[in-house]
C-alpha cells in the first residue's frame, strides 16, 4: 500500500502499486490529461512509471521548466521519426536536448540537406504528432539491442552501445516503427507534442573526432505555445541584428582573419573600447587591495608537470622547443603567481596577499568551436589569486562577492546566475582537501545570502568553484565571474608561510576573475548594448561637427581641448551638410554630437544632441565638460 505525498503535504493512499498517469486520474481529469512526466522522490520519469512504494510525487505539465525539456527531448525523436519516414536509409546517431531545443546527426550519403528540405520534414513531424501515438520505453539486453540496431541497419547505433560500459540493461523509447536508444523520459503519447520549427543545419564529425566522417546536423526547436515559438524567433532575430562580429565591421572595432584564427586584430576604435574596460578594472583592483603583476609568456615545461596542467590541460596548450627544453605558451596564471608568491619568506602577517594580472593566455581551442570575440585562442583575463588562511576564505569570498555585483551593475547586468561546482571525475588533490574546500564555498555562499544552485562534478581539476552568469537583454546566459578555492596547487609548487605559532603552513590560493575573458566580456557587451555603449565606454564619446568651414578653426580648438582634458573626441570639418554628418554619426552610436554654427562661434558655446536625437540646446564648453564629466565618473549607463 504505497502512500504518495504530493508537493503540497497531502497524502494519498492505494492499496496496490500504481502508475504515476493513474495517480493524476485520482487526482483529477484535467491534470491527467496535461501531466507529461512526474518527480517521483526528486527523479524525472515518465507518467507510466509504477510506483510500488512510499514515495513523494511532483506531476510535471507544460507549466513546469522540466515539462519543456520533456517536450522538447520528445521532439528530437519526433524529428528523426519524421526524418527516417521521409528517408529511410539515412542512419541517425545521437539526438540530445539542448538550450532552448534540440538536435540530431545523422549520416545520409545520398542527399546533403539544405533549410529548402525543412518545410516537407515539418509537415511529416505534424502528421506524426496529431497521430496521437503512444510513446512506450522498453528495456532490452545489450545482445539484444545490438542485433535490433543491426537488423536496421543503424550501425552508428550499434557502436554507441558497444561501448557503454558495464552490463546492465539499457532503456529504449518507441513511437510506431520508430525506436532509439534513450534514458528518457518522454511524453506519454506525440499529441503533447504541438508548436516545434526546424531551425539551421550544419556539418558535425562523428563522436567530434575530425578523422571520423562529416555527419549531417539538424537543430530544432519546441514550445508550448505558439506565442512563445515566436517571441523566440523574434528573440533570435534581435541577437542576429546586435552579433558582435557584424557590428565590430559596421563600427570598425577589431577583425579576424586566417593568418592568426581565433586571435583579434583590434582597430583603434575597438582597442579604444578595450582600454576604457582594462582601466576600469585596474582602478577596482587597486581600491580593493590587489596588487598588479606580471609574469612571462613562455615557461618551462617542468613548472606546467608540478601544477598538474600538463597531465590535465596539455592538449590546451601551444607548446614550443629551444635549447632543447620544452615550453608552454600559458594558458593560465595561477602557477605563475605561486611563484612570485614563492619569492622571500611569508608570514601569516602578510595574508591575505592578493596578486591581479591582466595575462594574455593562449589556449588551443578546437578551430570549429572559435566564434568571434566569444571563443578565442588568445585572450586576456582579469585575473587574480588570493593567497590567504584557511580562516580568511568566507571573509575573501564575502568581499569578492560584494565587488564582482558592483562591477556588473556599472556594465549594466543586474540579474546575476549563481552556481557552485563540486569536484569532477578527473581531478588533482586528496578527498580530505576536496571535502574542506567545498565546505568553505558553500558556507561563504550561505552567509551571503545568496540563491544559488549545485552543480556536481562542474569543478576545476584543482578545487572546486563558484560561476556567476550575467542574464542579458534577451534573455541570454553568459557566465563570466569565477572564484575557486584551491588546496592543491600551493602545495604542489612549494608555496608556505609562517603561522603565528612559529609553524611552516600552505596558504590556500583563491583564484579569481570578474569579467573572466576581456574579450569574451566586451562582445557581449557590444550584443547586450546593440552597439550603443555608454558614454564612459564608447569609443567616440564626442563628434564636434562645423556647419561650415567658417567655424573650423573654432571646432578644432574645442575637440584640442575636450582631447587634453582625457575625453575620446573626433572632429568632422568636412564641406557636408550638417544633417548628413548628424545621421552619420548618429548611427556610428556617437553619445554626443557638438555642433558649432556662427552663433556658436560668437556666444563661445556648442550646441549638444545625442545620439538619441534628443536636443540639449547650446551650453559652453565648460557646462558640456562637467555634464560629461559626471556621466563617465559614474558610470551611468
Amino acid at each position: 500500500m504505497p502512500v504518495i505525498t504530493l508537493p503540497d503535504g497531502k497524502k494519498l493512499s492505494f492499496d496496490q502499486a500504481i502508475s504515476v498517469h493513474d495517480v493524476a486520474v485520482a487526482i483529477g481529469p484535467g491534470l491527467a490529461k496535461s501531466a507529461l512526466a512526474a518527480k517521483v522522490n526528486g527523479m524525472l520519469v515518465d507518467t507510466a512509471f509504477v510506483i510500488d512504494q512510499d514515495a513523494t510525487l511532483q506531476i510535471i505539465t507544460e507549466r513546469d521548466p522540466e515539462g519543456l525539456e520533456v517536450i522538447r527531448h520528445s521532439c528530437a525523436h519526433l524529428f528523426a521519426q519524421a526524418l527516417k519516414s521521409l528517408y529511410p536509409e539515412a542512419q541517425i546517431s545521437i539526438g540530445p536536448v539542448i538550450t532552448d531545443g534540440f538536435y540530431y546527426d545523422f549520416s545520409y550519403k545520398t542527399k546533403a540537406f539544405t533549410e529548402a528540405d525543412f518545410p516537407a520534414i515539418e509537415q511529416k513531424m505534424a502528421e506524426l504528432a496529431a497521430s496521437n501515438m503512444l510513446v512506450s520505453r522498453q528495456v532490452f539486453s545489450r545482445t539484444d539491442a545490438i542485433a535490433l540496431f543491426k537488423a536496421k541497419g543503424e550501425h552508428y547505433k550499434v557502436e554507441i552501445i558497444q561501448d557503454i560500459p558495464g552490463e546492465e540493461p539499457l532503456s529504449f523509447y518507441q513511437q510506431g516503427d520508430f525506436i532509439d536508444l534513450c534514458r528518457g523520459p518522454h511524453v506519454p503519447n506525440t499529441g503533447k507534442i504541438k508548436v516545434f520549427k526546424l531551425m539551421k543545419i550544419a556539418g558535425a564529425y562523428w563522436r567530434g573526432d575530425s578523422k571520423n566522417e562529416m555527419l549531417q546536423r539538424i537543430y530544432g526547436t519546441a514550445w508550448t505555445s505558439q506565442k512563445d515559438l515566436d517571441a523566440y524567433i523574434h528573440r533570435l532575430e534581435e541577437a542576429e541584428k546586435r552579433d558582435h562580429r557584424k557590428l565590430a565591421k559596421k563600427f570598425d572595432l577589431f577583425h579576424f582573419q586566417e593568418e592568426a584564427p581565433g586571435m583579434v586584430f583590434w582597430h583603434p576604435k575597438g582597442w579604444a573600447v578595450y582600454q576604457a574596460v582594462e582601466q576600469y578594472m585596474r582602478r577596482t583592483f587597486a581600491a580593493n587591495g590587489y596588487n598588479e603583476v606580471r609574469t612571462p609568456q613562455i615557461v618551462d615545461r617542468t613548472l606546467w608537470e608540478r601544477s598538474g596542467h600538463w597531465e590535465k590541460y596539455q592538449s590546451h596548450m601551444f607548446t614550443l622547443k629551444a635549447d632543447n627544453r620544452d615550453y608552454a605558451i600559458k594558458p593560465m596564471n595561477c602557477p605563475c603567481h605561486v611563484q612570485i608568491f614563492n619569492q622571500g619568506l611569508k608570514s601569516y602577517r602578510d595574508l591575505p596577499l592578493r596578486l591581479a594580472e591582466f595575462g594574455s593566455c593562449h589556449r588551443n581551442e578546437d578551430s570549429g568551436a572559435l566564434h568571434g570575440l566569444m571563443r578565442v585562442r588568445n585572450f586576456v583575463q582579469d585575473d587574480a589569486h588570493i593567497f590567504c588562511t584557511e580562516d580568511q576564505i568566507q571573509a575573501e569570498v564575502a568581499a569578492f562577492n560584494e565587488l564582482l555585483f558592483k562591477v556588473y551593475a556599472d556594465f549594466g547586468f543586474k540579474e546575476i546566475i549563481v552556481k557552485l561546482s563540486t569536484r569532477p571525475e578527473h581531478r588533482v588533490g586528496s578527498d580530505e582537501i576536496w571535502d574542506k574546500a567545498e565546505a568553505a564555498l558553500t558556507i561563504a555562499l550561505n552567509q551571503t545570502g545568496l540563491s544559488w544552485t549545485l552543480a556536481p562534478g562542474d569543478g576545476a581539476f584543482y578545487g572546486p568553484k563558484i560561476d556567476y552568469s550575467c542574464k542579458d537583454s534577451l534573455g541570454r546566459i553568459w557566465q563570466c565571474g569565477t572564484i575557486q578555492v584551491d588546496f592543491s596547487m600551493p602545495e604542489r609548487l612549494g608555496a608556505s608561510y609562517i603561522a603565528e605559532d612559529g609553524a611552516r603552513r600552505v596558504p590556500v590560493m583563491v583564484h579569481r576573475a570578474i569579467l573572466g575573458s576581456l574579450e569574451r566580456f566586451i562582445g557581449i557587451l557590444i550584443e547586450e548594448t546593440g552597439g550603443s555603449l555608454p558614454t564612459w565606454l564608447a569609443p567616440v564619446q564626442v563628434v564636434v561637427m562645423s556647419i561650415t568651414s567658417a567655424q573650423a578653426d573654432f571646432a578644432h580648438s574645442v575637440v584640442q581641448s575636450l582631447q587634453k582634458q582625457g575625453f575620446r573626441v573626433e572632429e568632422d570639418l568636412r564641406n557636408e551638410k550638417i544633417g548628413f554628418k548628424i545621421r552619420e554619426h548618429t548611427i556610428q552610436r556617437v553619445p554626443y554630437l557638438l555642433v558649432v554654427g556662427d552663433r556658436e562661434v560668437t556666444q563661445n558655446q556648442v550646441a549638444v544632441r545625442t545620439r538619441e536625437g534628443m536636443d540639449l540646446g547650446s551650453m559652453t564648453e565648460q557646462e558640456f565638460v562637467n555634464q560629461l564629466s559626471l556621466e563617465v565618473a559614474s558610470h551611468s549607463l
